[in-house]
């Protein structure tokens, strides 16, 4: 069931033009003919009149809104458009929530004409989104305003334009961003569609289609169709409305009709309902769609898509799709696509969707908004199950412009819109009122969810209303605002809670269903390990070093490390499920580093930029079944001979056998085992030591069971090839290979499937000579696009980077950087090509498409090198934000560096604080510098010690060496600094590398 009408029956005429931009050549009159529905995407200008604040600065726009304003200068956009993502992060006025990037005030103008044929016809024009309180204008007049982003409005303009064909009108549209507006990412302005609908006075009401189907019996379909009708004429009419539903190939497969008389300016629902024979069944894997086309005999005639099937959240058995008992496998996801920003396009999202099938991802949350309705179109089509969610705050905001400033007056408004914008999905199986709230454990809670609730329920009742929440991590008290909303829904999705609070609120509350709407939250950087050891680890805060270890093992209070996360769900047939937080960094709430440049989050499975983490392989081990192996860490280059690397491997088959250039490093298991209620599992059997709140200090299953979801290795680091095989019964079924690489040698590129829309990703990677990706390359890329084709955006995953997204350059993190490219309309081919100094380019063609936008993303991006980050001295780990290497050179000894750290416990970890074996901090200079001794200032206390052993290195301009002829005079702390001489050098940077078995602490450090 679609969320949304299909509006392209033609009035008037066949295939045609509804209105002509003024800034194109007119078409006359008697030429143009009117589509119900027409795309307004094109031709808009647009100004940004304010990127710092709200206000406008000297009343240049003030009058905007006018016909007659000069907007001559304005840039041409096409919209969807994102202003934001065009700018450069800065620091200054911003902060990490929004990526840095600003916001401000902007404005958009439209010209254009419409034909006599559109006088007395309904007019209106409809907005899926506009980030934020759009304030609409027509010809000057104030249509009206709507301050919610994630919800669509509609605006009536009949009566008000110009339809001599000739006399151009203006739609004029305000919007701004207050920052701080949202806790992650926004973007702003017409960050969604737009469109001009025409239609008779007698019509088919906005979202007027409401397909069920009440009965699916064996053989056969019961399809309801419930339309409303709008008389918009000064008489009554009696209007016949027919449906006729449609197989996916355009089959008919059954009719409907029926009469309603409509007193003039109402509204009046026509009911008809048929049977379908043999229907197929919409599921995840098979999402099988049908249509109704929906007519007012010689009025108006839609079309809507929806889907057969039948689901059943159970308090107990789980959740149930066709009668098939089926976990949640979700995701959660913000409403943004990385270097896009928040514009919308359908091969974008396509294509961040399909990452997340390929993980065996089966459900998505729209967190915490509402969902562009052609995303909702997609889940339809690809199978993913759909849990809308309203609103990340009620009447008490987070934020100081956040949506409670609009909650009293607009909510009913904006949650009655989702659900009429989503009611005919198939996919969409689940209603959220909220995330999070803080009124969810205030006296006024439970009024504000009870009309929340009705308010969903009066336009559906046929799907849970529930809401996420971090506020039930213990069983509320009877009577508690907490226990009075649970009573009135029907679910309730857990944030972040132990497998002993998820038992006790199911004890607690037998009729309600639980799920978990965010689950693990685990951080980790692609490419990046540390600690494998330890479960949590401490975050290095050294600038240009900020990331986070891809051992499932670095995670914040509140968060769990995915295995158990899975084991939880697993474990429980009563859990309907789990949305692990997130399916992809996304831009903003930079966890668990609140500095610039980072302006990404750590969450995702896979990053920004598209590329899979390995968390993406872990649950992807986890919630498929063909079989598959994955070897991390992804790197088997970036070691020292002998150096012991911690190898995991995650797989969907019991056996591997790990080789290591032709030799075996012997065969692990993982051991067979079952759920309490029968649902097989592989693990092995150790203790894990991941669950304090359990007697044995490790999670248990309720079958008594304990282990790990990995199997493990220690292998001393030698150059060639470790492989990973998988065997089943003997035989192999999948492999995993990594090759150390040499001396990067060319860039190659590779070329995603696209879907429908103007998009397409292509992923660089900088090689050897014998195409191995080169793990340890920062190289910088310049990418060019030829044809029906433009740039953009590019990323390469990296979440601690100064760069913005729409321009022609980027380094390789990883190895590897990813280019979005966007048609510009043309079926020829475009080609791509990426290129660095001293290597061989790489090129690839994708083809051009129709579809494509001349002024959308990219269109307008101007080249801004990053500007490098200029270091007086440098480190190889800082434990805290206020230990970074500088603090070595301001004089203040109350100030320093330091390896110290202290990782707060979590709720099932307790904290730690271990001492790293070995640790560098160096000295850097612009130009070379010669010196012969170095002066450190040691702080020593109960905690802090001298290092163990010390060396001493320089980088001069023939690479890097040891000192010759060190000797050192320890001393006895700040005050009797340590002091370390040898032969004069002359260098741009020395390293004083130390071995300890306590944490270091440096206040002072000097060369001379």
């Amino acid at each position: 069931m679609s969320h949304d009408l299909s509006r392209r029956t033609v009035l008037g005429g066949a295939g045609a033009v509804v209105v002509t931009s003024a800034l194109a050549p007119v078409a006359k009159a008697a030429e143009a003919r009117l589509d119900r529905d027409t795309d307004f995407g094109t031709g808009w200008r647009f100004a940004l009149a304010n990127p710092d604040g709200v206000t406008d600065p000297g009343g240049r726009f003030a009058d905007a809104a006018k016909p007659k304003f000069d907007d001559s200068t304005w840039q041409v956009v096409d919209v969807p458009h994102d202003w934001s993502i065009e700018l450069p992060p800065v620091e200054k006025g911003t902060f990490s929530g929004s990526g840095f990037f600003r916001g401000g005030l902007g404005w958009y103008r439209k010209t254009f004409v419409v034909p006599p044929e559109a006088a007395g016809k309904r007019v209106s024009v409809e907005f899926d989104g506009v980030y934020s309180d759009a304030h609409v204008h027509l010809n000057g007049e104030l249509l009206g305003h709507h301050p919610y982003a994630y919800t669509g409005f509609a605006f009536d303009l009949t009566g008000r334009l110009h339809t001599d064909g000739r006399t151009p009108n203006v739609l004029a549209v305000r919007a701004v961003n207050p920052l701080p507006s949202s806790r992650w990412y926004s973007g702003s302005g017409i960050f969604r569609r737009v469109r001009l609908v025409v239609t008779e006075p007698v019509h088919i009401a906005r979202h007027g289609t409401f397909v069920t189907t009440p009965g699916i019996a064996a053989g056969r379909g019961t399809v309801r169709v419930a339309t409303d009708v709008v008389n918009d004429s000064r008489a009554p009419v009696t209007a016949v409305v027919r449906t006729t539903v449609s197989d996916s190939a355009g089959r008919v497969k059954a009719k409907g009709a029926t009469t309603v008389t409509i007193a003039p300016g109402r509204t009046a629902t026509a009911v008809t309902t048929q049977t379908v024979p043999d229907p197929q069944r919409w599921s995840p894997g098979t999402p099988t769609l049908y249509r109704v086309r929906t007519e007012v005999a010689g009025c108006d005639t839609a079309t809507t898509d929806f889907g057969f099937r039948h689901f059943t959240f159970h308090p107990d058995n789980g959740f149930s799709l066709n009668g098939v008992p089926t976990k949640l496998r979700g995701v959660n996801l913000h409403a943004s696509q990385g270097a896009l920003g928040a514009v919308i396009d359908p091969a974008a999202l396509e294509h961040q969707l399909r990452l997340m099938l390929a993980m065996g991802v089966n459900a998505l949350r729209t967190a915490h908004n509402p969902p562009d309705p052609q995303l909702v179109t997609l889940c339809d089509r690809l199978g993913i199950l759909l849990m809308v969610e309203a609103f990340d705050c009620w009447r008490t905001g987070k934020l100081e412009f956040d949506y409670h400033r609009d909650f009293d007056e607009w909510s009913g408004r904006d949650i009655a819109e989702m659900v009429h914008a989503a009611k005919n999905s198939p996919s969409v199986v689940l209603w959220s009122i909220g995330n999070e709230v803080p009124d969810a454990s205030m006296a006024g809670g439970p009024a504000i969810a009870a009309a929340l609730i009705k308010t969903v329920r009066d336009i559906d009742p046929t799907r849970p209303v529930i809401m996420g929440s971090d506020r039930y991590r213990s069983v509320p008290a009877p009577g508690s605002p907490q226990d009075l909303i649970l009573r009135q829904l029907d679910g309730l999705g857990v944030n972040y809670n132990t497998a002993q609070s998820l038992d006790g609120l199911h004890a607690a509350y037998p009729d309600k269903f639980f799920f978990e709407s965010e689950s693990s939250s685990e951080t980790s950087t692609r490419g990046v390990y540390q600690d494998p050891d330890l479960l949590n680890t401490g975050e290095n805060h050294v600038p240009g070093k900020r990331a986070a270890s891809s051992y499932d093992n670095n995670l914040a209070s509140w968060t769990f490390s995915g295995e158990y996360s899975l084991k939880k769900d697993r474990d429980r047939k009563f859990c309907q499920g789990q949305f692990l937080w997130a399916g992809q960094d996304y831009l903003g709430e930079p966890t668990p580093y609140d500095a610039f440049p980072v302006k990404t989050s750590f969450f995702g499975a896979v990053d920004s930029a598209g590329l899979p983490k390995d968390a993406f392989h872990l649950f992807r081990s986890q919630w498929t079944t063909a079989p598959m192996v994955h070897l991390a860490p992804m790197d088997w280059t970036g070691h020292a001979p002998g150096e012991p690397v911690a190898v995991w491997v995650y797989s969907t088959v019991d056996t591997v056998e790990l080789v290591l250039n032709g030799r075996s490093l012997g065969t692990k298991t993982f051991d067979r085992k079952a759920t309490v209620d029968g649902r097989a599992y592989l693990e092995t059997s150790e203790p894990t030591g991941d669950d304090k709140n359990d007697p044995s200090g490790s999670y248990t299953s309720p079958n008594g069971g304990t282990g790990k979801l990995h199997l493990s290795w220690t292998v001393p680091f030698e150059r060639g090839t470790l492989t990973a095989i998988a065997r089943a019964d003997g035989r192999e079924v999948a492999r995993d290979e990594l090759v150390t690489a040499g001396p990067p040698s060319a860039v190659t590129l590779s070329a995603a499937p696209r879907g429908e829309g103007a998009m397409a990703f292509v992923t660089a990677s900088v090689v050897d000579a014998q195409g191995v990706v080169v793990p340890g390359a920062e190289l910088a890329l310049r990418f060019t696009v030829g044809g029906p084709g433009r740039l953009a955006g590019v990323d390469n995953g990296r979440q601690e980077s100064a760069q913005g997204y729409q321009q022609p350059t980027v380094a390789t993190f990883r190895g590897q950087a990813v280019a979005i490219v966007a048609a510009t309309g043309g079926r020829g081919p475009i080609t791509v090509t990426a290129s660095a100094p001293g290597l061989t380019s790489g090129s690839t063609t994708v083809p051009g498409t129709n579809l494509g936008q001349r002024n959308g993303p990219g269109a307008r991006a101007v080249e801004l090198p990053e500007v490098p980050v200029v270091l007086a001295a440098n480190a190889s780990y800082a434990g805290a934000p206020d230990t970074l290497p500088a603090a070595m050179l301001d004089g203040n000894p109350a100030t320093g560096w330091s390896n110290f750290y202290l990782k707060p416990a979590t709720a099932t970890l307790p904290a730690v604080s271990r001492p790293r074996p070995a640790d560098w901090v160096s000295l850097v200079w612009p130009t070379p510098q010669r010196f012969g001794e170095i002066v450190a200032n040691f702080v020593l206390d109960a905690t802090l010690v001298l290092p163990d052993t010390v060396a001493v290195f320089y980088r001069g301009t023939q690479g890097s060496a040891p000192v010759s002829n060190l000797k050192i005079s320890w001393g006895t702390g700040s005050n009797d600094p340590t002091t370390f001489s040898f032969d004069p050098v002359t260098a741009t940077e020395v390293f004083v590398s130390m071995t300890t078995r306590g944490f270091l602490r440096i206040s002072g450090l000097l060369a001379r």
